[in-house]
């Protein structure tokens, strides 16, 4: 038999052979394997032509394991083969070619290494077990420069105000946006008050075929990403040089477009003519970031992100993300939603998740309060433009703030209350 399997050094090999078969002196006696006497005889002819061709062929190149010992037991099981006389004659593995497995080939066995290098007795079991290679050292990946992100403009459009200094003031303040709802009746309900937006203005913001097809969360989200472009001093020529292709939009919506899709469905009653012909896209959470994306021409990452209050926190996160990997310099991320109609009322109503403080609207928001009765709905957008750091740097940006980083959580507790024990990891931001 002519093996040139050849042994590589560098591979980890374990060479494991058990063999315990019960078989007959003249291997008659396996029936599972062979069947017959007929086939019994074919492999007994098979047999002598291997041994006369083992004994005739010159053996060459290193051999890993046809011939050698860790083969003996399979060879003489049933398959009725044996090794053939120079295997006897050997000096055992050595001289097959496992001396580059084991070291040095002029290696002397003692009388004991040779009684158990000799070949087992048909049924026995033999192992052969390789030592290990060395591993070969693996390189280490050159460290590339982490970038960092800041914030350099805001654009919000509240029940507090429409500008960041007048919002971040009221905030500091202790001025409450909640008060009764005005935009429709809300005589049946149990809650009657939000955090509603009394006066808000497109003008000079949204073209006005649009501001009368668009849904309000649409309004407010271009609204607020345009003034946050306008804080961050994007003008025009700055514009002109960004790479389009580096700037990405990530604005989310816990609710989308529900007072377009309400509106289209009192539509179809009356005939689906009467339909708003935007009205499905126009409701979904995406196209938001995708209507603002296409009037500024930034083509970089672009979609939203929907996981209900927690929303722009993801969408912030998220899209420094982008920063950090290399696939923006400039994000415009935040949240945009506008809910405060009766389906989106009754909807939370229903599942008993409003407060009902009627009387005294300014302290119905106490989510950490023991006396607390359930949460105010509200609607606005936030937006904030950020910035790799060296980006900004080389226009001259006035950088408010640096983002470190954030969290991803869970409570996995419940739809709108949160853990009792407050003991579920939060969603954190560093800045």
């Amino acid at each position: 038999m002519d093996a040139s399997c050849v042994t590589s050094p560098l591979c980890t090999w374990l060479v494991a052979t058990c063999m315990s078969v019960t078989c007959g002196a003249d291997h008659s006696a396996c029936p599972s394997m062979f069947g017959s006497s007929k086939r019994q005889s074919k492999w007994a002819r098979g047999r002598r032509r291997v041994l006369s061709k083992c004994s005739s062929e010159p053996r060459t190149g290193s051999i890993s394991s046809p011939c050698g010992s860790s083969i003996q037991g399979l060879m003489s099981s049933c398959l009725a083969f044996e090794p053939c006389h120079e295997y006897y004659s050997s000096k055992g593995l050595s001289s097959l070619g496992f001396y580059s497995l084991f070291g040095s080939k002029n290696v002397h066995l003692n009388r004991r290494q040779r009684s158990l290098n000799r070949p087992p007795h048909s049924g026995e079991a033999m192992a052969v077990a390789v030592q290990p290679a060395k591993e070969v050292a693996t390189r280490n990946k050159p460290l590339t420069k982490q970038r960092r992100v800041v914030v350099t403009g805001m654009g919000v459009v509240t029940p507090l105000g429409h500008e960041p200094d007048v919002f971040y003031n009221n905030l500091l303040e202790g001025v409450s946006g909640i008060s009764e709802i005005e935009a429709f009746d809300c005589a049946q309900f149990p809650t009657r008050i939000a955090g509603e937006i009394k006066s808000f203005s497109t003008d000079g913001w949204v073209v006005p075929k649009l501001s009368k097809r668009m849904d309000k969360f649409m309004l407010y989200l271009l609204t607020a990403g345009k003034k946050a472009l306008a804080d961050g001093g994007i003008t025009e020529d700055v514009m002109n040089d960004l790479d389009k292709a580096k700037c990405g939009v990530l604005i989310g919506s816990a609710m989308g477009g529900m007072k377009v899709f309400n509106d289209a469905i009192e539509a179809l009653r009356v005939s689906y003519k009467k339909m708003n012909p935007f009205c499905v896209p126009f409701a979904t959470t995406n196209m938001g970031s995708a209507m603002l994306a296409m009037d500024l021409g930034w083509m970089g990452p672009n979609y939203s992100i929907s996981t209900a209050c927690a929303t722009s926190n993801f969408c912030i996160l998220n899209a420094a993300n982008h920063i950090t990997r290399g696939e923006a310099d400039v994000m415009l991320c935040g949240g945009s939603d506008a809910a405060i109609i009766p389906i989106g009322l009754g909807g939370f109503v229903a599942c008993r998740a409003l407060s009902q403080r009627n009387t005294d609207p300014t302290k119905a928001s106490r989510p950490w309060d023991i006396n607390r009765d359930g949460f105010v709905m509200g609607e606005g957008a936030g937006v904030l433009l950020l910035e790799e750091l060296e980006h900004a740097k080389r226009r001259g940006a006035n950088i408010y703030a640096e983002f470190l980083g954030g969290s991803f959580t869970c409570d996995a507790y419940h739809m709108t209350e949160p853990h009792p024990d407050g003991n579920a990891p939060s969603l954190w931001f560093l800045l």
